[in-house]
């Protein structure tokens, strides 16, 4: 793998810049692997690279129907933080920030990790409760929270309207300063350079069409749009399309998909510090490094695999960012766009070996599955390669479903994100 640093960049300068090399390969399928990841997105790739990394298995393959990163890797909003409620969710979402802190280094590639602090807004006496009872839980568990009031927020926040008359005053706010944002694109590219480096095969324009299982109901491979490729151990990373993979292979999941949308403004000079989510008007925004306000909406009210969504829940998210942060009114928005995104009932995921001996499923993130990449691909890769969960995923069964022991995410904060 070629060395990133300032004295290459200063070195392929003098020579016009001709002599960088591709950053990942582009194979032919083999006809056998190890393991075989379906889903070229950040989990996916991740996981590869940890397999290769921290386990020594690097005949893997891992396959995307379009082109790597092209799902909701590349269609989300970004943010970062690991202040959940829940002890086994506090814990995973910690374990992929402190991955985060370093990941530039490790992967010899900069994914523009941000911590520029992550602001969540208390709008009622409700919301002022639940962010206090998150502060507390947060701080048990070692993981960095504080209550701010309303001047607070102002004070850390000042595009913030906390004086004027609004439908849903702000009471105050929970504070993640570790919290913040990375560039999605990166991140793909960043795991895709270092897990091909390592041996992995990135095999994109390779859909996944069946999964075929032995006379003893194990799996022995798939079956792609370019052939059928075997292995005995395969993982699914495919997000909103993950109940139609596992299909394939007889697995029913409690998933649904629904549309999630987000949108930017036009680039205007550095104005909004941090990261700001409001769960009870459900908006997010924080500003890219071009500039750009980027704006997060909710789910959809009706499941769907359309990468559109509904014109109303975009004019609502805008209302609300109008209504925090009134100097953003006469912005113009620049484009909108649209991932499909699986949700279980508890709104908290699914990381775990499936009924189906070698068949292995990583699902259910919701629209918080950008912020556990790093985790999420590690603790994944372990379960792939010791056929057995890491201790922080062992709590993400599909069993627990069946046997009431939830991870209710969504009764806690209203909002999974």
């Amino acid at each position: 793998m070629q060395s990133y640093s300032a004295f290459s960049l200063f070195r392929q300068a003098l020579g016009g810049h001709a002599g960088w090399k591709r950053q990942w390969r582009s194979p032919q399928p083999q006809t056998e692997y190890d393991v075989i990841i379906v889903g070229a997105g950040g989990h996916g790739l991740a996981t590869a690279y940890y397999l290769a990394k921290e386990h020594g298995i690097t005949n893997v393959a891992v396959l995307e129907k379009g082109w790597l990163g092209g799902g909701n890797t590349g269609r989300n909003t970004t943010i970062i933080r690991s202040n959940y409620l829940f002890d086994e969710s506090a814990e995973l979402y910690e374990h992929a920030l402190k991955l985060w802190e370093g990941l530039s280094q490790d992967l010899n590639y900069n994914v523009m990790y941000s911590p520029r602090g992550v602001l969540m807004l208390a709008h009622n006496i409700h919301d002022v409760q639940v962010f206090k009872r998150h502060v507390h839980a947060n701080r048990l568990n070692g993981i960095d929270n504080e209550w701010l009031s309303a001047e607070e927020c102002k004070e850390f926040c000042p595009p913030l309207n906390v004086g004027g008359a609004m439908r849903y005053p702000i009471l105050g706010g929970a504070l993640q300063r570790r919290g913040g944002t990375a560039r999605h694109d990166a991140v793909a590219w960043g795991y895709a350079r270092a897990a091909d480096a390592r041996g992995v095969d990135i095999i994109e324009n390779c859909e996944v069409t069946g999964i075929r299982r032995s006379v003893s109901g194990a799996v022995e491979g798939v079956e792609t749009s370019r052939g059928f490729i075997r292995a005995k151990k395969v993982g699914v990373a495919a997000a909103g399309h993950t109940s139609v993979v596992l299909g394939m292979a007889g697995v029913r999941l409690p998933l649904e998909s629904y549309p999630l949308q987000a949108l930017v403004s036009e680039p205007v000079k550095p104005a909004f510090p941090c990261v700001v989510m409001s769960n009870t008007i459900h908006a997010y925004i924080s500003q890219s490094d071009k500039g750009e306000m980027v704006i997060g909406a909710g789910t959809d009210a009706y499941t769907s695999y359309s990468q559109r969504g509904a014109l109303h829940i975009a004019n609502h998210t805008l209302d609300a960012i109008c209504e925090l942060a009134p100097m953003f009114r006469r912005l113009r928005m620049l484009r909108s766009w649209g991932g499909i995104v699986d949700v279980t009932p508890d709104r908290s995921p699914i990381i775990a070996r499936t009924p189906v001996p070698g068949l292995y499923v990583n699902c259910g993130w919701g629209t918080g599955g950008f912020k556990a990449t790093p985790g999420s691909g590690n603790v994944f890769a372990w379960t792939i390669a010791k056929d057995e969960p890491h201790r922080l995923n062992a709590p993400f069964t599909i069993e627990r479903f069946r046997d009431g022991i939830l991870i209710d995410e969504t009764a806690a904060a209203a909002v999974a994100h």
